[in-house]
């Protein structure tokens, strides 16, 4: 578990290629791979190249201010290849040792109502629970005898699923139920910040969805690997008071530190894709898909 205040840069290669077996239209693409700068985060240097060359590419912030790329490649064309390269600063998150507001330190605790007005959205959650088994699950992080601390239950709770699960990658669109992950003690990243996500909402937390990039230590010395390295990672980022938003990755039970390299942030995985977008042609023309990120510490 990490919580380092340091500063490191990273290179970064995001490769996606789409290939099919006879030349079909595409049609507009949204890209969502730049790293999301803030304090702890800075973009040093991007480039984006795109094959076939696109006829034009507009660059947006999204509802939730991401950064997005949208683009129209030239087509008919019988494949589509998004490079994008990254050069970052990161400063390190601090989420272990941030002061929290006083009334905030002890479960349950409530946001202010200038806060709710700003993150309703996130306290809601995207699953129904008509059983009430996933609000069994959460509530095992609540002390049944002594205080509950805020920040305490999220760093068992990213523990407890890191220890209790088993990561399988899946290269299928889409993300599990958090029902379904909790049933089957495996996924992948997404299902594991799903899970926790959708957790901490009914306990009264504002939580998000992030997509972005995992730099793993190991792979620079031989050893094993943090699950989910070279590809897109996902983790939750929860809102505490005082703190503001804080990582907890449940897949590698990380927590802060300089190894989270985020890109988008939304209500749900489904909104957080990093290339979305169309093509015309018959089912059997796709040819398969190729990704390849790799994050390099200098």
């Amino acid at each position: 578990m990490r919580d380092a205040q340091m500063t490191v840069h990273f290179d970064i290669i995001h490769t996606t290629h789409y290939r099919y077996h006879q030349p079909v239209q595409l049609g507009e693409h949204r890209v969502m791979f730049r790293p999301r700068g803030s304090h702890d985060l800075r973009v040093l240097a991007t480039d984006m190249q795109v094959t076939p060359d696109p006829q034009d590419i507009r660059l947006i912030q999204d509802v939730y201010s991401n950064s997005v790329a949208v683009l129209t490649p030239q087509s008919p064309a019988n494949e589509l290849k998004v490079v994008c390269s990254f050069t970052v600063e990161h400063t390190g998150t601090r989420a272990l040792d941030l002061p929290l507001d006083p009334a905030a330190l002890g479960y349950p605790f409530a946001y202010s109502p200038e806060d709710l007005l700003v993150i309703q959205h996130y306290l809601q959650p995207y699953y129904d629970d008509p059983t009430g088994e996933l609000d069994v699950w959460a509530r095992q992080f609540v002390h049944a005898c002594g205080p509950t601390g805020t920040r305490e239950l999220l760093v068992e709770m990213t523990e407890m699923i890191r220890n209790s699960t088993t990561y399988v990658a899946r290269f299928d669109e889409g993300v599990q139920t958090p029902y379904d992950t909790i049933r089957l003690g495996t996924g992948t990243c997404r299902d594991f910040a799903t899970l926790m996500i959708e957790a901490v909402r009914r306990l009264g937390y504002a939580a998000r969805f992030v997509s972005g990039y995992l730099y793993a230590p190991a792979l620079d010395t031989g050893d094993d690997v943090y699950s989910g390295a070279g590809a897109t990672h996902a983790w939750a980022e929860v809102y505490l008071p005082g703190a503001g938003w804080l990582p907890f990755d449940p897949t590698n039970n990380l927590i802060g530190g300089t190894d989270l390299i985020r890109v988008g942030v939304a209500r749900h995985a489904s909104t957080a894709s990093p290339v979305s977008g169309s093509w015309h042609g018959f089912p059997g023309d796709f040819a398969g898909m190729f990704v390849d990120v790799q994050v390099k510490r200098r």
